[in-house]
């Protein structure tokens, strides 16, 4: 299979390189795209130096538009027939990939997400992204009459062209919620595939706030009730 690797990139100075060399030790993807969203730090000149390998092409935004317009521009942009979403940071393990796209390799899918099973304890700085992930998904499943595990996975797999179907308009972390709402209306299945999973926490860099898990439900709720096929 052809696969292109997408990687939204805002402020990641301190794991693009360390990103970079896992993808690569995998020996997977076909192409990595980074889409610069803006970044202030050193982010513009680490990717400028990671171009220097023939895999490796960039998207450069001059202003913050949001992880949502990140990705939908490294996927259009992308060759691949199969595209890998990956975040910067190093809170999923691309060494996962290939368990990720047996699916594809068997004929079993046309969409793959990586589903985190994990403990968290009551008193970590993850566990109320924790609980909101879990009510995020709940609501889906009400909503859409689904059984998911994992909405808002970072791991998201999928082919090109079911992309191309869903016409997705969200510019920020609305991302996810839209893209998986708009995969269940269409009746097309996601595959779920138990992954590892290393949070982060604001300290590190994590970005995604409350408010982002109310603009989830609002996103939800809209795909749902308000938006044609």
């Amino acid at each position: 299979m052809d696969v292109s690797v997408v990687i939204p990139v805002y402020n990641e100075e301190s794991t693009l390189q360390t990103i970079f060399t896992l993808i690569k030790k995998t020996r997977i993807p076909s192409e990595i795209i980074f889409v610069d969203d803006g970044s202030t730090d050193s982010t513009p000149q680490i990717i400028k130096k990671l171009q220097e390998d023939p895999s490796v092409r960039a998207i450069t935004f001059l202003v913050n538009r949001g992880k949502g317009a990140a990705v939908s521009a490294g996927i259009k942009a992308a060759h691949g027939e199969i595209i890998i979403l990956q975040d910067a940071d190093l809170e999923y393990n691309p060494g996962e990939y290939e368990k990720l796209l047996r699916p594809f390799e068997e004929n079993q899918a046309e969409v793959v997400y990586g589903i985190r099973f994990m403990k968290i304890k009551k008193k970590t700085s993850y566990f109320l992204h924790f609980v909101a992930n879990k009510m995020l998904t709940m609501i889906t499943n009400i909503l859409y009459k689904s059984s998911l595990n994992d909405m808002e996975t970072g791991y998201k797999i999928f082919r090109k062209d079911i992309f191309e179907q869903l016409q997705i308009k969200a510019d920020r972390f609305d991302f996810e919620p839209e893209f998986t709402a708009k995969l269940l209306k269409r009746k097309i299945k996601i595959h779920e595939v138990p992954i590892t999973f290393k949070p982060r926490n604001y300290a590190q860099g994590k970005k995604i706030k409350f408010h982002d898990a109310i603009e989830a439900v609002w996103t939800l709720i809209k795909v749902r009730f308000l938006e044609s096929e």
